[in-house]
């Protein structure tokens, strides 16, 4: 029981770690970037033709790290109260975090146990990038802003729902304006939405832009909105910062005595 205590204990980074859980936690984050580095650089031909085994064996030894960091963590997770129980382990399955440690040895794995087509393998390749979310178990700061996005998740979806109804009322308002005049370009209200999202998000590819003066004017409107639209979640997520900044700073302590620190 101490034994499975002081496993997780050593797989469950906490703000002040040092030692063994410090070195480990370092550990993983590095084997986590040079993964992700590695899959960047195997889309380079030169790369992939010259080094092909290198690619090969790094990814035997990170798939089999992975691995046993995951067994270890789900027979280590019991250990914390909220995995106790019979239903615990199911629980740590079901858990965000472990999601993303199942995903990112899956794609080594299930070629072995389904029968894929070279499309479907390169695409799995590409999964692997989703390593990097493993970050989130090693970095403090990943951590808050899974937070923040928690916390603001009304607003945020608030925010998401008025920019839907805006592009959807946006983009048909331009296809009943444009239809007759660029019947290639705004040829529906779906093939319309391109043109929303560009004007919304303020990029402006300029391959698809209404010609008719009214459509003009309708779309500048639609452009200033885009602007006030898209600086709305900018202002919720500074604001959640500011509320972790203030929280950190109310709940520092000294390292040496652990008094609050004004």
């Amino acid at each position: 029981m101490e034994l499975r205590r002081y496993v997780y204990k050593l797989l469950e980074p906490e703000p002040g770690d040092r030692g063994a859980e410090k070195a480990l936690n370092v550990a993983l984050s590095t084997l986590i970037v040079l993964n992700v580095a590695a899959v960047i650089a195997e889309t380079v031909p030169e790369l992939r033709a010259g080094y092909h085994g290198h690619f090969v064996a790094f990814e035997r030894l990170s798939v089999a790290v992975f691995s046993a960091e995951l067994l270890a963590r789900l027979w280590s997770c019991s250990s914390a109260p909220k995995y106790a129980g019979p239903w615990g382990r199911l629980r740590f399955l079901a858990a965000p975090l472990t999601l993303v440690d199942v995903l990112a040895i899956l794609p080594f794995y299930l070629p072995w146990l389904l029968p894929l087509d070279a499309r479907a393998l390169r695409a799995l390749r590409l999964v692997r990038l989703l390593r990097i979310l493993k970050l989130a178990r090693h970095m403090e700061a990943l951590r808050e802003l899974g937070q923040l996005f928690k916390a603001k998740r009304e607003e945020l979806t608030i925010t998401a729902i008025l920019g839907f109804i805006l592009l959807l009322t946006a983009s048909s308002t331009m296809y009943f304006i444009e239809h007759e005049a660029q019947p290639d370009r705004f040829s529906s209200i779906p093939a319309s939405m391109w043109w929303g999202v560009v004007t919304l998000t303020t990029v402006g590819y300029g391959d698809v832009y209404p010609v008719t003066p009214l459509g003009r004017v309708a779309g500048a409107f639609v452009q200033v909105i885009g602007v006030g639209l898209f600086a709305l979640p900018a202002g919720i997520l500074a604001g959640g910062f500011s509320e972790i900044l203030e929280r950190r700073r109310m709940h520092r302590s000294c390292p040496h005595c652990g008094e609050p620190i004004a």
